[in-house]
């Protein structure tokens, strides 16, 4: 009788293992390939081509389709011309006027609402543009525009580091700058900051330099331009020392966060620092990880480390993707950010060399950004996972996030990351950031269906909102859930963008998704005939 009971206890144990193991498998699985998930870009009138004597360009793909890391965003093009040196561009350039398309450069495609490319035109893939010249001398890095800032990292390191990135570093130096990206470096701004000069081919041809003293108002415009006002060659950048930093972390009440910020800002010490929210229901958006930076006396010989890739992926993305299937996963994945992360951390500085800084967990600076996150990428069908960012004034952090947790959880949003940056005033002509600002980053699992995009819909439009009525602006490269009206309360400088897009590019060359549904709104569309 005991045997017999045993055998049933074992195989009820067996079962429930194999059947979560049964369910685990699919949410560990590598994606094959980029998923696709549709369309729910709008609408946009076909472009008219014409017969002309121009070579084609060196097409990696003719006709087809594109999409974008939405993976909803699967939109008929022209085709897909493989950028490898500039003639290359400047043929793609002269084909598509001859033939009344429009050019979309394109590098990773990390925008989510159509930036890089447009129904019916050229796209131009500029990956394969990726040289990198560092001159140690001047400390800056001369980078051709399809260069990932992960194989930026690699070439400068160990001696520099890279100036002002994004936190993970799988994007193109020409998506970046076409967005102004930010991130950790709360000193050094965003990437506009680090730009010596610009090299750009405009709609005529023409390459040009563009910089702060140098056709400064098209420097304006490409900084955070999405690609309308040229074609990004290359990009000189600064770079830094590539300091050894203490790593630290300290749990806060989120409402003490202004505060610890500040205190953070102080210390010149401190040279990177961001903050993870709880995601966890019954601590949404209050408990507060704040993680910094702190750099080390240089004196102590310390040695950097090769540059290595996140380990565990299957692992990590084994944990994002169950803390998306409900409440208990999704607390179990905050408890462990709070409790268990952090006795896994990567310390690239031997523990004999940290010894002389006690027991410091010790970084260099390009470890924390040198992340391509491909935990984040997986093989689910039927969802995806949406990037939301809204710029707020500092002083209005705090009712934001309680505003933002009560919209939340009135339309159960599936929230897998909130994560605060710091932005100070960014002067680019489309400027997110007109005053010193809290970034606020979303990431959000959403179905892929009608209704989840409608809830998606809905949940941004709100957010929007919310954001105007504080004083901030949204973030543009993301999905296109926002009407004229919303877009001129967060930007009122929009009317003066496209006008001066139409001054650069008269013909409207240069186009993707988003300038298609926006622009009209604001003036007369330029026609392609």
């Amino acid at each position: 009788m005991k045997r017999k009971k045993l055998l049933i206890t074992v195989s009820v144990i067996a079962l429930i293992a194999a059947s979560a193991t049964i369910y685990a498998l699919p949410l560990a699985a590598d994606p094959v390939g980029a998923k696709d998930c549709g369309d729910i870009l709008p609408p946009l009138p076909a472009l008219k081509g014409r017969a002309a004597s121009v070579p084609e360009p060196h097409w990696a793909q003719r006709g087809g389709t594109v999409n974008d890391a939405s993976c909803l965003s699967r939109t008929p093009v022209a085709g897909v011309v493989a950028v490898r040196s500039e003639q290359d561009v400047a043929g793609a350039i002269a084909y598509a006027r001859a033939h009344g398309l429009t050019i979309s450069p394109a590098g990773m495609k990390h925008s989510m609402g159509g930036h890089a490319f447009r129904r019916g035109g050229v796209v131009l893939d500029m990956k394969g543009l990726s040289a990198i010249v560092l001159d140690a001398a001047k400390q800056t890095v001369t980078v051709g525009s399809g260069a990932t800032w992960h194989d930026i990292q690699k070439a400068i390191h160990p001696r520099f580091a890279v100036k002002a990135m994004q936190s993970t570093d799988i994007f193109t130096v020409g998506g970046s700058i076409s967005v102004n990206a930010h991130g950790m470096d709360h000193r050094a701004g965003a990437v506009m900051r680090s730009i010596r000069s610009l090299r750009v081919m405009l709609a005529d041809g023409r390459i040009v330099a563009a910089s702060r003293t140098e056709n400064p108002d098209l420097f304006n415009h490409i900084v955070g331009g999405y690609g309308l006002f040229g074609v990004l060659l290359s990009a000189e950048l600064d770079v830094v020392p590539n300091d050894v930093y203490r790593s630290e972390r300290a749990m806060i009440d989120y409402r003490d966060f202004p505060k610890t910020f500040a205190a953070l800002e102080a210390n010149p010490a401190v040279g990177l620092t961001y903050t993870h929210l709880s995601t966890a229901p019954g601590s949404l958006l209050r408990e507060a990880l704040v993680y910094s930076y702190r750099k080390v006396p240089e004196d102590q010989g310390l040695t950097r480390a090769p540059l290595t890739e996140v380990s565990s992926t299957k692992l990590r993305r084994l944990t994002v993707n169950l803390a998306k299937r409900n409440d208990f996963f999704a607390s179990a994945k905050w408890w462990s950010e709070k409790h268990i992360e952090h006795r896994l951390e990567t310390c690239t500085i031997t523990r004999a060399q940290a010894m002389k800084d006690g027991e410091a967990c010790l970084v260099s600076r390009n470890d924390p950004m040198h992340d391509s996150v491909a935990y984040l990428r997986n093989a689910l069908p039927a969802e995806t996972d949406i990037l939301h960012e809204y710029f707020i004034p500092r002083d209005r952090i705090v009712p934001f996030i309680d505003a933002m947790r009560t919209l939340f959880q009135q339309q159960h949003a599936n929230l897998v990351n909130a994560s605060i940056r710091a932005v100070d005033t960014e002067s680019n002509a489309l400027s997110y950031a007109p005053a010193p600002a809290f970034s606020i980053v979303l990431y959000l699992n959403q179905k892929t269906d009608a209704e989840g995009t409608k809830a998606m819909a809905k949940l941004t439009s709100d957010l929007i909102d919310l954001t105007v009525k504080e004083g901030g602006r949204f973030f543009l490269p993301y999905q296109l859930h926002y009407t004229p009206e919303q877009l001129k309360r967060s930007y009122p400088q929009i009317g003066d963008f496209f006008a001066e897009k139409r001054r650069w590019d008269p013909d409207g060359l240069f186009s993707n998704s988003w300038y298609a549904r926006y622009a009209p709104a604001f003036s007369a569309p330029v026609s392609k005939s």
